[in-house]
């Protein structure tokens, strides 16, 4: 964002604080007019000559600014925990194994569901993921398939 005396072009084209057009005028009557008014003059894009020029309270510019650039941030960075299983899991196990896998996702974490193979445990494997998914579906959706590969066994939930 380009504020004030950063705007190094000649003439620009303002736009008033309630968003009426005041026409293109030279740098530095907008930048009177911005003294005057005790507001930034804030440049909003560079590709357009003369560049388009808003007249905006002090702060409330950079404020939106970080408040768009915090939800972007917020939407990419989901939290992916890892829960791993073994393919031969007792009930208790399961259930408990179960109960933190909702907890996660409640809290609005995905999660990746790991089983570790061991021999010949690979339908075994798939059998069991199967089953904690159908178990997890009130709480989250299969964001992949069930990828069985190498000595594990996984799919990735994410929440509702």
């Amino acid at each position: 964002m380009i504020l004030n005396e950063q705007i190094k072009a000649s003439e620009v084209e303002l736009t008033g604080l309630n968003g009426e057009s005041l026409g293109i005028v030279s740098r530095a009557e907008a930048l009177a007019l911005a003294k005057k008014y005790k507001v930034d003059l804030v440049c909003t894009s560079l590709m357009a000559s003369p560049p388009p020029c808003k007249l905006i309270g002090r702060g409330a510019a950079r404020q939106s600014e970080d408040q768009a650039n915090s939800k972007s941030r917020k939407a990419e960075t989901m939290k992916v925990k890892e829960i791993r299983l073994t393919a031969n899991i007792e009930a208790h196990d399961y259930e408990t194994k179960l109960r933190q896998a909702e907890k996660l996702l409640a809290s609005g974490c995905a999660i990746q569901l790991v089983v570790k193979l061991q021999g010949k445990d690979g339908p075994k494997a798939k059998e069991l993921l199967e089953q904690m998914l159908k178990s997890l579906a009130p709480s989250g959706t299969k964001a992949t398939g069930i990828q069985v590969s190498g000595k594990q066994a996984a799919v990735q939930v994410n929440p509702n």
